[in-house]
């Protein structure tokens, strides 16, 4: 740093000065040199929250599908079709996708770039097995979703795929929980990663998606409406006209859009 490099010993003077004013150039040197620290950029090198503007928001992006299809008819319950055998059908179809959706960005979500697993004005942490709270980045959280997943999914006692195999008592609260956590990972993808999606040409896709999982989570009530109001500025534009799925938001400025969110930080 400036500081650094060019400071002098409190009792050596740069020559024709005295002590006295070698002194008081170091100190201006290093007052100089904490100013040129605080006012550098954040070390994942985007702009605070207040700053950011949401490019997937903007219409030419919004209008982009890759089919005109109704999912809120292809989401509703079959007839003589059981409900959890749906739920499980579904669940692992959507791990599949999200995980193929953001494989198609994770050279770009590094450690360095996506130091915490951030969505708007959200951080969200992991919880292992015992409970205990890990701070993480963005690719370690998404790498645990997506291997705890699997290992529930792939998992006969919990997805069973044999005649006669029972779901498990909990088997929609488990369901419940994993879409909490492919909603995490949708939603990064969406704020921290939309430009190389945009740059691949990838984001019809990406809304497509996006429009079906959420659909299928509200027609279950798979999701919170609390978990998923930080992403409701863009549920309302994407699912409205096509199923009349309106924000969840509690009302009390928690969503991403509410007055002064942007000015701070929550944890989950």
């Amino acid at each position: 740093m400036l500081g650094d490099h060019c400071s002098l010993p409190e009792d050596q003077a740069l020559p024709g000065q005295s002590p006295q004013s070698g002194l008081c150039c170091k100190m201006v040197l290093q007052a100089v040199s904490k100013v040129l620290r605080k006012s550098k950029a954040k070390p994942n090198g985007k702009k605070p929250a207040a700053e950011e503007r949401k490019a997937y928001l903007e219409p030419e992006h919004t209008k982009a599908r890759i089919t005109d299809f109704q999912f809120k008819e292809l989401v509703v319950l079959p007839r003589e079709i059981d409900l959890n055998e749906w739920l499980a059908s579904n669940t692992t179809t959507f791990f599949h996708h999200i995980n193929l959706q953001y494989s198609t960005i994770s050279e770009f979500c590094t450690g360095e770039t996506c130091q915490t697993m951030a969505v708007c004005n959200t951080q969200y942490y992991w919880y292992d097995e015992r409970g205990k709270k890990v701070k993480c980045t963005a690719p370690q959280y998404v790498d645990f979703v997506m291997s705890s997943v699997q290992k529930l999914v792939t998992d006969e006692d919990v997805f069973p795929t044999k005649y006669g195999r029972e779901f498990p008592s909990s088997f929609e609260s488990l369901v419940r929980k994993i879409c909490r956590h492919l909603f995490h990972v949708l939603a990064h993808i969406y704020w921290a990663h939309f430009k190389e999606t945009l740059a691949l040409e990838l984001h019809g896709h990406l809304n497509t998606l996006y429009v079906h999982f959420i659909l299928f989570a509200r027609e279950f009530n798979l999701l919170d409406p609390k978990e998923t109001a930080i992403m409701d500025d863009l549920t309302e534009v994407l699912c409205s006209g096509a199923s009349g799925v309106h924000s969840g938001g509690s009302g009390d400025g928690a969503g991403s859009g509410g007055p002064g969110a942007q000015n701070h930080v929550k944890e989950r």
